[in-house]
């Protein structure tokens, strides 16, 4: 307990293990930028890079990507980056959102919330989304700088952090199997 009696101790931070990847047909290990963005503030929290990865905008190669961090135990959270645009090449959305066991579907509000006070209307540009499978968050934001650190900054850094009042993504992800440990739904088949 703290020094007020009535007031609980806070609770100690919890590093997560956080995969990146980089969805571009263009960029490189030397001009990540998103991706650089992203690992210097999840490092800066206190969490740690469990795995980063650049991959092409394909939906087959993104997809069998982010389902090989989503089974991997040792994975806490996916955060991919690019592709969640309207051309012909930005499949992000297409490639992850079937591997979902659960959308959630308030990271999209609260991302275009918070980059709408940055960018305006340019905001209705991006399909960023995420989920949840197998126990693992995934995250898709759009492929620059900026939109990663409004991601980060404005969600990720405290929905990932445990202190986080009044809850957070953390103190829940002991419980995010619990359908599947009742036997009431089944995580999907890689596709």
């Amino acid at each position: 307990m703290s020094a007020d009696a009535n007031t609980p101790a806070e609770k100690p931070f919890v590093p997560l293990a956080i995969a990146v990847l980089t969805i571009s047909d263009t960029r490189t290990p030397a001009d990540d930028r998103s991706g650089n963005t992203l690992v210097e503030r999840l490092e800066g929290a206190g969490h740690r890079l469990a795995a980063r990865a650049i991959v092409p905008d394909d939906v087959d190669t993104i997809r069998a990507q982010a389902a090989g961090w989503i089974a991997d135990p040792a994975v806490d959270v996916v955060i991919t980056t690019g592709g969640t645009g309207f051309t012909g090449r930005d499949v992000t959305p297409e490639a992850v959102e079937p591997l979902f066991e659960k959308r959630m579907e308030g990271f999209s509000t609260v991302f275009h919330m918070i980059s709408f006070q940055k960018i305006g209307t340019s905001t209705l540009q991006s399909r960023a989304t995420a989920g949840v499978a197998n126990s693992t968050y995934i995250f898709c934001l759009p492929g620059s700088p900026g939109a990663c650190r409004d991601g980060w900054d404005g969600i990720l850094a405290h929905q990932l952090d445990v202190r986080h009042k009044p809850c957070n993504f953390v103190e829940i992800l002991p419980r995010l199997d619990e359908h599947l440990k009742r036997g009431k739904l089944k995580a999907p088949a890689p596709v």
